[in-house]
């Protein structure tokens, strides 16, 4: 769970809820907290709140810090998306409008999302146990997320996803339009085959997470 002080931990009224109702903590039971900013320490339930039983522990924060910037997709997708890049560990996180998206958000409807996909991505970095959380992005112009220092777009026929440009942007569903292919961004390449908008997104996280890990190598 997070909170805002470890020292003095307080649970917010849903995570309360979801800890009475849904996961049954009794009071005793262990658990650890977080604050999203790479302290954590251990804990149990007591009374309303938890009471801390070990000392502050520190995870020092990746290094580069990496991100996904997807087109707009329709229906519950940006909810999936957010939520699997959380739990891969991806540090940043964007929607944006590209010139074939058929999503368009209003002012109004932009804020709604940006609060709704933050509560999606805090909820996913609890269940994985991230001791960072992710900053997620309100939605953008593709002309602001390809101005990104180390952005790079996904596209067939481009090279391996490196760390040199640790940010991939994904186009929609109906790919990239000629003046956004004329952008002067490097070009990485997720798949042999055409990846659904949500799935490349994952991929694009999975990949990156894996190469700052350690777990794969860059050719």
């Amino acid at each position: 769970m997070y909170v805002e002080d470890l020292d003095h931990p307080v649970l917010r009224l849903d995570d309360h809820h979801h800890l009475s109702r849904v996961r049954r903590v009794r009071n005793g039971d262990p658990l650890v907290l977080g604050d999203g900013l790479g302290s954590w320490r251990a804990a149990r339930m007591h009374d309303e709140d938890p009471e801390p039983t070990g000392e502050v522990h520190y995870c020092e924060h990746p290094r580069p810090t990496i991100g996904v910037a997807f087109a707009l997709v329709k229906g519950h997708k940006p909810e999936l998306a957010v939520q699997k890049l959380t739990e891969l560990g991806v540090d940043w996180i964007c929607p944006f409008e590209a010139a074939r998206s058929v999503v368009r958000w209003d002012e109004g409807k932009a804020e709604a999302a940006q609060t709704r996909l933050t509560k999606v991505a805090r909820e996913a970095a609890m269940q994985s146990r991230q001791p960072w959380l992710p900053r997620v992005e309100a939605v953008a112009a593709f002309s602001a997320v390809a101005g990104i220092e180390g952005a790079c777009l996904a596209e067939r026929g481009g090279d391996a996803p490196s760390l040199h440009d640790p940010v991939i942007l994904l186009g929609p569903e109906g790919g990239w339009e000629h003046h956004e292919l004329e952008v002067d961004l490097p070009r990485v390449s997720l798949s042999t085959g055409v990846l659904r908008a949500e799935t490349a997104a994952i991929v694009a996280g999975a990949l990156l997470v894996a190469l700052r890990a350690g777990r794969v190598v860059s050719p």
